[in-house]
């Protein structure tokens, strides 16, 4: 069966379906505020979703500043994890993040999130470093990754899956 997912830019529409995601997928979600925040007055924010039959499934967002790019969240709905849909988002805002001019990634993970930094790792990234207890919820150490930004290793279309 195939699906077809959009990725485009994120808008206040979308915010009652990224609410519901970020509540599935974080044990300390962001605010809606936040969002709204990033959305309206952070002058170095780039948000992305994906979205399904008009339903945003998933998103991603990046501050770009200078030569580097940080990733501060991406997060998919549970019904659609496992389809790679993640893995077209990063790609997506690595894509970005070169046509923007930065030369370099950054985003911090959780040290027990293995899939995520399989992900991460399939996409260049290496380890740089731990923020001792960086998670507020449980203590939990972020492990800091890093990758310098190739064009082959980027999307830029609409896709089908």
């Amino acid at each position: 069966m195939e699906q077809e997912f959009m990725i485009r830019r994120m808008e206040m529409k979308d915010l009652d379906d990224i609410e519901e995601v970020e509540q599935l997928s974080f044990p300390t979600p962001w605010s809606r505020e936040s969002f709204i925040n990033e959305l309206k007055n952070n002058v170095f924010a780039r948000y992305f979703v994906i979205e399904k039959d008009k339903r945003v499934i998933g998103y991603g967002g990046m501050w770009l500043v200078l030569d580097e790019a940080h990733i501060t969240n991406i997060a998919i709905h549970p019904d659609y994890r496992g389809l790679r849909l993640g893995e077209r988002l990063m790609r997506r805002l690595m894509g970005l993040a070169i046509r923007s001019g930065a030369a370099s990634m950054t985003l911090e993970v959780r040290k027990s999130n293995e899939v995520a930094q399989r992900l991460y790792r399939k996409l260049g990234f290496v380890e740089e470093g731990v923020r001792p207890g960086y998670y507020t919820d449980n203590g939990e150490d972020a492990i800091i990754m890093w990758a310098t930004l190739k064009e082959n290793v980027c999307e830029t279309e609409t896709f089908d899956l």
